[in-house]
């Protein structure tokens, strides 16, 4: 008999126990939270805001950003395998995964995740997406923001124990019972048109803002 493992990792039993031992070991985290008070104020007054973060950080947000979930936030996920059970997991922590990434699908997930972000007024984004490269800012969190009127909160995520994949961005797991910082930059106002030269020199801006905060 042939088993299918693909389909099995993507069953709705395995993602539920998946989800709870994720969830049960991001929960040993000692975690805090630097400057979150703005900006949640401002969403909360009828601003909108869109989280920004690098794809190396993402691992130790399972359990804590489940706390966002009363907002029904959204956050694009890949149409890969890999995307398939992350979008699993995102739905069960509360978030809307919206499927698409630069390489496939990637105009209408933005179109879709712009829809979203006007809708709940807050999302979240990984600025160099599920391929990369490291280190650089593509240009879909500017247009989204632009297009939904949010406000960018670029996010620092770090661990004082972790271990780091051998991956494109060096991935990284903090250990059980890791101290974890999340750090919550000031909120980027974009002003002035949606044209291309504004898309490009906010991007920079937004890369030169958060560059410092991957691990090398």
């Amino acid at each position: 008999m042939t088993i299918n493992t693909n389909r099995i990792i993507k069953s709705e039993f395995f993602l539920d126990a998946f989800y709870g031992i994720l969830r049960a070991y991001c929960r040993t985290f000692r975690i805090t939270i630097i400057n979150e008070a703005p900006w949640m104020d401002y969403l909360q007054k009828g601003g909108s805001v869109l989280l920004c973060g690098w794809h190396q950080q993402f691992f130790a947000t399972a359990a804590y950003f489940e706390k966002y979930q009363k907002f029904s936030p959204s956050l694009m996920i890949s149409q890969s395998n890999d995307g398939d059970i992350g979008a699993g997991l995102l739905r069960r922590a509360g978030w809307r995964p919206i499927r698409g990434s630069s390489s496939k699908g990637g105009m209408k997930a933005l179109k879709h995740l712009i829809r979203e972000l006007r809708r709940s007024r807050l999302a979240a984004h990984v600025v160099d997406g599920p391929q990369g490269p490291a280190g650089i800012v593509k240009p879909g969190a500017i247009t989204l923001a632009l297009a939904a009127r949010a406000v960018i909160v670029p996010v620092s995520i770090s661990a004082d124990r972790a271990w780091f994949f051998n991956s494109w961005d060096r991935f990284m797991m903090p250990k059980p019972f890791a101290g974890i910082r999340f750090a919550f930059g000031e909120m980027i106002h974009l002003n002035g048109s949606e044209g291309k030269t504004d898309v490009e020199a906010w991007r920079r801006q937004l890369e030169s803002v958060m560059r410092p905060f991957l691990i090398p």
